[in-house]
């Protein structure tokens, strides 16, 4: 494994600045533009509580398998826990998803810098990846943003909406 946890760390520091700066460039009438129709509708600002949601439970998911727990369930139903998670945080203002996903970043960020080698090749279940390490999980943490910040990039330059999400 070619990855440090520092190595890590760093992509996954850049990457919620990155994060943020783009939500903070929003216009107010970019921030309800919608994004997916697959499921529940979801703007622009449900992706950004959907950043802030998978965040918080992806921390939590590392957390757990680095004292030995064996990752999300099996039959663990990734797209109504997204649901309920987005829901969950409706009545949040974007300037508190962009705290609360700072606050997030910077604690998941540390996570990542402080295990040790050995801790990256522990494995647990992803609940999209299925087993996988936890360094795999933790740069799934920063490219899912990435994933979802293209779609949005893409569907602002477009008259469709995503259909999946």
């Amino acid at each position: 494994m070619t990855e440090s946890p520092t190595y890590i760390a760093g992509r996954m520091q850049v990457g919620g600045n990155k994060t943020l700066e783009f939500f903070r460039e929003l216009t107010p009438d970019q921030w309800g533009a919608i994004m997916y129709t697959e499921g529940s509708v979801w703007t622009v600002r449900e992706v950004l509580a959907h950043f802030v949601s998978a965040e918080s439970g992806m921390t939590r998911l590392v957390e757990s398998i680095l004292t030995g727990g064996p990752g999300a369930p099996e039959d663990f139903d990734l797209n109504a826990y997204n649901e309920r998670k987005v829901a969950s945080l409706k009545n949040a203002s974007t300037d508190e998803l962009l705290g609360h996903f700072t606050l997030l970043r910077e604690k998941s960020t540390a996570l990542a810098a402080n295990l040790s080698p050995d801790d990256l090749t522990k494995t647990g279940r992803h609940p999209w990846l299925g087993m996988a390490s936890i360094a795999d999980i933790l740069k799934m943490m920063y490219r899912h943003n990435q994933i979802h910040l293209r779609d949005i990039r893409r569907a602002m330059n477009s008259s469709e909406p995503n259909q999946d999400g």
